[in-house]
């Protein structure tokens, strides 16, 4: 194997661990030895992606990890067409993300500590798509998890902060629960977890059953449901999105890189690496394609009307990773992940592009007090136009070539849930173009909202901040170039590469009908545009007006539909209450600490009577001597 395949993950970790523990003493100079090593490991990503499209995969096994009966786990690599795209999207944003942070971070109290976590995090996603078995996965898994939960609540002290990094390490267990046992499923099923001995035998499972409660179920749907039920909570979707939202009260770097590089891509990522399976279920893939659309469109809906800059995208990324689980759903594989891609550029540049204007405004994140920093900010106004018009899906932009790949192989499956996932996208590509502009004309145009002091202070950000931001822009306008579909006069590279790995279903409708459904999202998204300029631009007036008509409404966007109230009412709170109630006053006080403390009181009560016989009085000791005598007699004379 390669070495610069095996520094691909360990230098980020060696990284993680030098920092940690000398970069107090480094101070400022914190960020060098991270900012290097994930540019290393980055070249050397390159040189396997070169590597894996000069045709040589790699698939070994580095040293054998657990061994135990029937299991047996080794720490190895496979590197294809798809873990080839992933290394690049990881090493590449981590690495604009390590130089971003230097000017965005600057003077912050534990400096050093959010490089060794970036540099955890990156490690983290680098052994979850190099691995090559589902165990290393796991752990790839879980410990992209343990960095969120670092990252998001950097701010220890800030309640709020601790508050979102443990919500997000919480909500993340349930779904991990389910991916666990669909794990057990498949080494009891397969008697191995590793990628090539379950992928090549997957067809054994067509017919199989798994009796539940008495009544069989299809062995396939279950093992890729559990499966499905990590990603959901892992990227976000429908019912455990509640984590997300709230994960914005973390540096807005580590937003960036968790939106767009590492944990919420994972869920994707798992479903495409286990395709083979879930091709084996069609009640699966309709699932899939289903709460893919409907995610997508909730998602849409609460970032209407968010006025915290970071929570529009934020909404907008769980809105987005639902269009990337549509392509997967509709067996569209290499489309959804093309989205990922693509994605990865134009949202980690809206992040960025957020951040630079939060350290512009002094750290204020309220849409409502900004508006006309394009004199103030003009590579920050520029760039952020390109990410916006990316995502709104406009010809050209990256954005354009990968959502419309996933609305053309929606509307092209055979599935039944496909043509209500091509309306449902078609309809968030409306309101993505709406909400995306809603946030640049409110705050590049119009009047100044803020305070004199913000104004007077207000200008561009550092080299450091705005290079990373003009790097991603090129990203965010190139980088669906890799796809072009044949209608527009392109062959398609990106489906041909992943086509081994991830196959590719052949178009069923005629070229007139994909040129119409082409155009249809584009003029879906140029819609939502000229809304937007029509309500915040010529009428700026006209949606407080409309907000104040349709209150009820707003009001239930605005509180994201009351789901982290109901979720507070029905588990939180009845969680407590039963902890207070049962482990507490029952597990815990009566059963342990009875235990803990009745021992010992036992013990000495028993000891304060014992001691009692030990009173010096000869008398009582001869007592008891003859008493002993008498019974030893009686012992003997009765064969007791």
């Amino acid at each position: 194997m390669p070495a610069s395949l095996l520094a691909i993950p360990l230098l980020p970790l060696v990284s993680f661990a030098l920092t940690l523990l000398l970069g107090k003493r480094w101070g400022t100079r914190a960020h060098w030895l991270p900012i290097i090593t994930v540019l290393l490991s980055f070249f050397c990503a390159v040189a396997a992606f070169f590597r894996v499209r000069s045709g040589i995969i790699i698939n070994e096994d580095i040293y054998t990890w657990i061994h135990s009966g029937d299991l047996r786990v080794s720490v190895g690599f496979l590197v294809d067409q798809l873990t080839a795209v992933m290394l690049i999207v990881v090493t590449s944003i981590s690495s604009l993300v390590h130089i971003y942070s230097v000017g965005y971070m600057k003077g912050e109290e534990g400096y050093y500590r959010f490089f060794a976590y970036l540099s955890l995090f990156t490690f983290s996603m680098l052994m979850l798509v190099l691995g090559n078995n589902f165990l290393q996965l796991f752990f790839g898994w879980e410990a992209v998890g343990l960095s969120s939960y670092l990252l998001i609540g950097f701010y220890y002290n800030k309640q709020s902060a601790a508050d979102a990094g443990k919500k997000a390490f919480i909500v993340n267990r349930f779904g991990d629960f389910g991916f666990l046992i669909g794990l057990f499923l498949i080494f009891t099923h397969f008697g191995s977890l590793h990628y090539q001995d379950v992928f090549s035998q997957a067809d054994s499972l067509a017919g199989q059953t798994l009796s539940f409660f008495g009544n069989p179920i299809n062995l396939a749907t279950v093992i890729a449901l559990l499966l499905f039920c990590g990603a959901i909570g892992k990227s976000a979707q429908i019912p455990l999105h509640v984590w997300l939202p709230d994960a914005m009260e973390g540096p807005t770097p580590v937003s960036a890189l968790i939106h767009a590089a590492t944990m919420v891509t994972a869920g994707v990522f798992l479903v495409a690496r286990c395709n083979p399976i879930f091709a084996l279920s069609s009640f699966a893939l309709n699932l899939i394609t289903v709460l893919g659309a409907v995610t997508a469109l909730f998602a849409a809906t609460i970032a209407l009307v968010q006025t915290d800059i970071k929570r529009v995208v934020a909404y907008s990324t769980v809105s987005q990773l639902a269009y990337m689980f549509i392509g997967c759903g509709v067996g569209a594989y290499s489309a959804g992940i093309f989205h990922l891609f693509t994605h990865a550029y134009f949202k980690a540049l809206l992040f960025l592009g957020c951040g630079s204007i939060i350290l512009g405004m002094h750290h204020e994140q309220d849409l409502r007090f900004m508006g006309g920093l394009k004199k103030r900010m003009p590579i920050t106004y520029w760039t952020f136009l390109l990410a916006s018009l990316s995502i709104a899906g406009m010809p050209g932009l990256a954005g354009f070539f990968s959502k419309d790949e996933i609305l053309l192989m929606a509307f092209n499956t055979e599935l039944s849930a496909g043509k209500f996932a091509w309306a449902i996208g078609t309809l968030v590509a409306f309101m993505t173009a709406f909400y995306s502009f809603r946030l640049f004309f409110l705050v590049f145009h119009g009047e100044f909202r803020g305070s004199e002091k913000q104004w007077h202070h207000l200008q561009e950000s550092p080299a450091v901040v705005t290079l990373p931001l003009i790097l991603l822009a090129m990203g965010a306008v190139g980088a669906g170039w890799f796809g072009i579909p044949a209608i527009l006069g392109g062959s398609n590279h990106w489906a041909h590469f992943l086509e081994p790995v991830l196959g590719h279903p052949e178009m069923h409708i005629s070229s007139l009908a994909e040129a119409l459904l082409v155009i249809s999202s584009v003029v879906a998204g140029a819609c939502g545009i000229g809304l937007a300029y029509y309500m915040y631009r010529l009428h700026p007036h006209l949606p407080a007006t409309i907000a104040q008509r349709l209150q009820p409404v707003y009001r239930v966007l605005l509180n994201k539909y009351y789901v982290d109230e109901l979720y507070n009412a029905v588990i939180t709170k009845q969680t407590l209450a039963f902890s207070r109630g049962v482990i507490l006053r029952i597990v815990d006080l009566l059963c342990i600490e009875g235990v803990v403390n009745g021992v010992p009181r036992a013990i000495g009560l028993f000891s304060e009577r014992l001691r009692r016989l030990q009173d010096g009085q000869v008398s009582h000791y001869l007592a008891w001597m003859g008493g002993g005598a008498v019974v030893l007699v009686v012992a003997l004379l009765f064969g007791l």
